[in-house]
């Protein structure tokens, strides 16, 4: 009998809306999740448990996802854990700044199953047997 491989993923976003979809996703393809409204408490969860993936807003009170990237990067290093950013914000200055401050990939909101876990097939985080072709 094989045991199913959970990915630990944390999912930061002031709007529940959005946790919830993202949450709905990624628990379908095997992750396990935490979540969190804003930047600082992000970090709080990280702390306390690192995640292997960070799905991160990029506009939130509290702290946003930029300083949140930096204060991670700068505490944590760059190699853990990777971090999608998710945006609406389409202008490529704004892109390149989260990439810069330390995102692995970024995802346009809002995104479906198949964008979301294509982009996590980019970063080598889609679960095993995963076919970002194949149909719905």
């Amino acid at each position: 009998m094989t045991i199913p491989v959970t990915i630990p993923a944390l999912v930061v976003d002031d709007s529940t809306v959005v946790r919830k979809v993202a949450r709905r996703i990624l628990e379908k393809h095997g992750f396990s999740i935490r979540e969190a409204a804003d930047g600082q408490q992000a970090l709080d969860a990280v702390a306390e448990d690192m995640p292997r993936l960070v799905l991160l807003d990029r506009n939130m009170p509290v702290m946003d996802g930029i300083e949140f990237l930096k204060r991670l990067r700068d505490t944590y290093g760059s190699s853990e854990p990777t971090v999608v950013m998710c945006t609406t914000e389409a202008a490529q200055d704004r892109i390149m700044e989260g990439l810069e401050a330390g995102a692995d990939e970024y995802v346009m909101k809002p995104f479906d199953e198949a964008i979301l876990m294509d982009k996590l097939s980019m970063v080598g985080l889609a679960p095993e047997g995963f076919d970002p072709d194949a149909p719905g």
